[in-house]
């Protein structure tokens, strides 16, 4: 039984950093659908705190051993790839 919790740890990891990136995609969706434009120091600020946060969650589980850092920064690399469409999208309106 402990084996199994042990072997599961990684993947509850790898499942609980991906949806704090979607909750930051989703956050920053609703900031620029109704709050404020991405020139805004406001917009700027919200997403510079969550990727900032979401980069130390990526790192503290890399320390733990539970994720390799190649996935944390594919996490992180998508997230922005999927930022910056949504900005240009934005931009576009």
């Amino acid at each position: 039984m402990a084996s199994d919790m042990i072997v599961n740890h990684p993947e509850k990891a790898l499942a609980l950093l991906q949806a704090d990136a979607e909750k930051i995609l989703k956050l920053i969706k609703v900031q620029m659908d109704n709050l404020t434009m991405p020139q805004c120091p406001l917009y700027e600020e919200v997403l510079d705190t969550q990727m900032f946060g979401l980069s130390r969650e990526i790192d503290f589980a890399v320390r733990l051993g539970l994720i390799e850092a190649i996935v944390g920064k594919e996490i992180l690399d998508k997230l922005e790839r999927e930022l910056s469409a949504l900005h240009d999208a934005s931009l576009r309106k």
